[in-house]
């Protein structure tokens, strides 16, 4: 039987508003799956979201699972 990895979580939580920032960094919060302060979304740790994750860090509270 081939073993299974378990990915790494991310928990993130929107703790700022967008409103006042950059079209880009808006666009990364939705994408991210953020619509509203207190969303909170479980992403893959992968890569791509630790990316994105760094580019709006200031407008973003993320741990790890």
């Amino acid at each position: 039987m081939a073993k299974v990895q378990k990915t790494a979580m991310l928990r993130i939580t929107q703790v700022k508003s967008i409103i006042g920032t950059p079209a880009d960094q808006r666009g990364t919060v939705r994408a991210l799956g953020l619509k509203r302060i207190n969303d909170t979304v479980e992403q893959a740790d992968t890569p791509v979201i630790r990316g994105m994750v760094f580019k709006v860090k200031h407008l973003l509270k993320v741990e790890e699972l």
